[in-house]
């Protein structure tokens, strides 16, 4: 198992599909020669040429629209927007098209394509280039939505991604493409885009994360474990479908849930998780669930990154808060 950085593991989740799948194509803004700006398509161009590592103009709206033709007619398409806040041109045909071509078609077509997306804040980046966007697609039925938290995930669930018979919205946290290294399998593997995974096991808390949050979440953890607090830590990979079943059970065993998000608070999906929680498991709560959010404004600019987004500090509140209800 060699060491892989999250960016690292994205290529080689590609690679491994192009070499297995001829219909699997790449294509994005300067994801060919110059193998994409974070180099998430590196080397791909070399390997399988320009027809299947595709250089497109600047539109967001042609890439996925052109991706969704290829894949009616057979091919899967793999489409990149540079940053997630550009994928707003490309609205239309994601939730009006893409996502509704299986139901409009009764089941006659369907769009196996990924829309791949560097996402979120944490890189001092300029406007448009840091948001979280996760909610709009995770409120639009007939897409999927996937945001890996690892190195060993991003791989997994990219491979499932692309084999997925619907159309899949794939966030890359930009800020962890290149923050630590885990073992990666070589060749082929796969993980349920219907499935979070508890990655701590605790008694005290439930906190839920995801994507970038996940990782501060972690750290949140163990400063929370030195003031005598045993959390349980879930990592919900995939929003759309949500694993309701995993956040449910590990709520009736601690009574007690903080859900850590990097999108504002308002109409944010931990909004969605609380309300099923509430639904669900209301009978077993010992306190009112706690959201850990960034504020309802626009993110600022990058000098001012550090008060907007969440981090271990904020977070630890929020369980201290649920803790000592």
């Amino acid at each position: 198992m060699p060491p892989m950085t999250l960016v690292q593991a994205i290529n080689d989740a590609l690679k491994v599909e192009m070499r297995r799948d001829p219909t699997v194509v790449v294509m994005g803004e300067d994801v060919g020669v110059n193998g994409g700006v974070f180099r998430a398509t590196e080397s791909l161009h070399q390997e399988f040429g320009e027809n299947r590592s595709i250089d497109t103009p600047l539109a967001e709206s042609g890439i996925v629209g052109t991706a969704i033709g290829m894949a009616i007619y057979g091919l899967k398409p793999v489409a990149e927007i540079q940053f997630e806040g550009f994928m707003p041109p490309a609205f239309d045909q994601i939730v009006s098209h893409a996502a509704r071509i299986r139901w409009r078609s009764r089941g006659r077509f369907h769009v196996p394509m990924v829309v791949r997306a560097p996402y979120s804040g944490g890189i001092r980046s300029p406007e448009h280039h840091g948001e979280s966007p996760e909610a709009y697609y995770a409120h639009t039925m007939g897409l999927k939505v996937v945001i890996p938290s690892n190195p060993y995930d991003a791989k997994g669930l990219l491979i499932s991604s692309i084999r997925d018979p619907d159309p899949v919205i794939f966030f890359e946290p930009k800020r962890l493409y290149r923050a630590f290294r885990a073992d990666v399998p070589e060749g082929d593997y796969t993980i349920s885009l219907s499935k979070a995974k508890v990655t701590h096991q605790g008694k005290d808390v439930t906190v839920v994360a995801w994507g970038a949050m996940h990782y501060i979440s972690q750290r949140a953890v163990e400063k929370a474990a030195t003031q005598g607090i045993d959390c349980e830590l879930i990592d919900l990979r995939t929003l759309l479908p949500l694993d309701a079943e995993t956040i449910i059970n590990s709520v009736r065993k601690t009574g007690r849930i903080v859900v850590v998000q990097e999108a504002p608070r308002q109409c944010g999906v931990a909004s969605e998780i609380i309300a099923l929680v509430n639904d669900k498991a209301m009978d077993m709560l010992q306190a009112p669930p706690v959201r850990v959010t960034s504020p309802d404004t626009v993110i600022p600019s990058s000098r001012m990154e550090d008060y907007y987004l969440p981090d271990v500090g904020r977070i630890v509140k929020g369980i201290q808060k649920v803790l000592n209800f």
